[in-house]
């Protein structure tokens, strides 16, 4: 008989991929995007919410309707395209961004505060302990449920409850007049806030670990598979929206406090000192440093577990010693340093990642969804690759007369007909022999 979760496994599933999305991005974009949005922080919390927590909720829905992440769902296009695609999407939410940013959060404000005098050679320890422990957790990942579902979640969890009451209880300034883009289009600037957090990206690749866990409690059925993981999808939906309305407010109600801030850390921190105390900073580093060492774990388990298949010489453990070495190293660079090279890389990965996700729910409706998902993707990745540039400084102006091109969404309306053309289109007739 096919084995089921009890309730509580099925909870500790779902607490676990929401941890694992809670990391450095969800902690640091939010305040800010609330302090510059001001009197337009609602429309902007609504948009920054349909990237930062629709999508990676999207994506893990496509992933249990394809029955497997990144892999399954390019099977259709050319085997390199998809390979060049996952290691691309793997590396950006791996060792090159996302992972390393996660440990610098960490250090800045779960480490900074409490050292006299922070600097290089701190960090550089923080980094190889901050690593190294993640390294020891992703080696052993048939643990990962007990050890991050069951027992770090749950701290986490009751510490940004506290800090959630805390934002609405007592807010600091009235809130302020919009500032730059929030003042005409602060619900594209939210979304495009949004992409910051890298979830839509992580929901593809934190599927097929969701996934490689059930099957080791037994749960082999695919359905039954998709049913668990559309179930953790909606718990790690309802958590982030539930981490990220908070921070939009406190943000916004910071009006004064804000002033001078390069980051949404530093708000944090400060909010946090004012009605809180030291004892609130020790509070925060706490939720900061589990934050991001659950996301850090899930991050180089799933990057390790997908490489070792393309490279099965160097093997699963292999690649989790180097993916967090490299972590170790990358993570010295700089945070401020770190997000600027970040954003022109994920303005032109997002349009395929949305792409892919957009393909699951869409393949019923292609006779031939091999030649749709080809044009759906090759289509998002030459305009993402135009917005990446126009985010990088390189004038695009040839395309400047799309819409959504001045917010840096000229991808979306191309991408919309590339799918649309997509389900038009017709299999090939075999041709009959005369």
């Amino acid at each position: 008989m096919e084995k089921r979760l009890t309730l509580m496994d099925t909870l500790s599933v779902g607490f676990m991929t929401f941890a694992f999305f809670l990391g450095a991005g969800n902690m640091i974009f939010p305040p800010m995007a609330g302090f510059l949005a001001g009197d337009n922080y609602f429309p902007a919390m609504i948009g920054f919410l349909c990237t930062a927590v629709g999508l990676p909720l999207l994506g893990l829905v496509a992933v249990a309707k394809a029955g497997g992440s990144i892999p399954v769902i390019t099977k259709k296009l050319p085997a390199w395209v998809g390979v060049v695609i996952a290691s691309a999407i793997f590396i950006i939410i791996g060792p090159a961004f996302a992972a390393p940013r996660a440990g610098l959060v960490a250090y800045e404000m779960g480490a900074v505060p409490f050292l006299t005098e922070p600097g290089a050679t701190t960090q550089a320890l923080y980094s190889v302990i901050f690593f190294g422990i993640a390294m020891l957790l992703a080696l052993f990942p048939g643990n990962l449920v007990d050890s991050v579902g069951k027992v770090l979640t749950p701290a986490l969890i009751l510490l940004f409850a506290v800090l959630a009451v805390a934002a609405f209880a007592f807010p600091q300034d009235p809130i302020g007049q919009a500032q730059g883009a929030y003042t005409s289009g602060a619900f594209t600037k939210g979304f495009l806030e949004g992409y910051g957090t890298m979830d839509a990206l992580a929901s593809l690749v934190f599927g097929m670990l969701i996934v490689d866990l059930l099957r080791k409690k037994g749960i082999t059925d695919s359905g039954r598979q998709a049913r668990y993981l559309g179930i953790a999808a909606m718990i790690a939906a309802a958590g982030l929206a539930f981490v990220y309305v908070p921070l939009f407010y406190l943000g916004a109600t910071s009006s004064v406090l804000g002033a001078g801030a390069d980051t949404g850390g530093a708000i944090l921190t400060t909010f946090v000192y004012q009605v809180f105390g030291n004892a609130g900073v020790v509070m925060l580093g706490a939720v900061v440093t589990l934050a991001c060492l659950t996301t850090v774990i899930g991050l180089i388990s799933a990057c390790s577990d997908y490489f070792a298949e393309l490279m099965p010489k160097v093997g699963y453990r292999g690649f989790v010693v180097a993916n967090a070495v490299f972590c170790a190293v990358v993570a010295n660079v700089g945070l401020s340093q770190l997000i600027q090279v970040s954003i022109p890389v994920l303005m032109a990965v997002y349009p395929v990642a949305m792409a892919l996700i957009a393909f699951c729910f869409v393949r019923g409706l292609m006779q031939n969804d091999r030649a749709g998902l080809l044009l759906m993707v090759s289509v998002s990745g030459l305009f993402g690759l135009f917005d990446g540039m126009k985010a990088a400084g390189i004038s695009t102006d040839f395309i400047s007369a799309l819409p959504l091109y001045d917010q840096g969404m000229a991808w979306l309306l191309p991408t919309v007909l590339a799918t649309v053309i997509g389900c038009l289109l017709r299999r090939p007739q075999p041709q009959l022999a005369h």
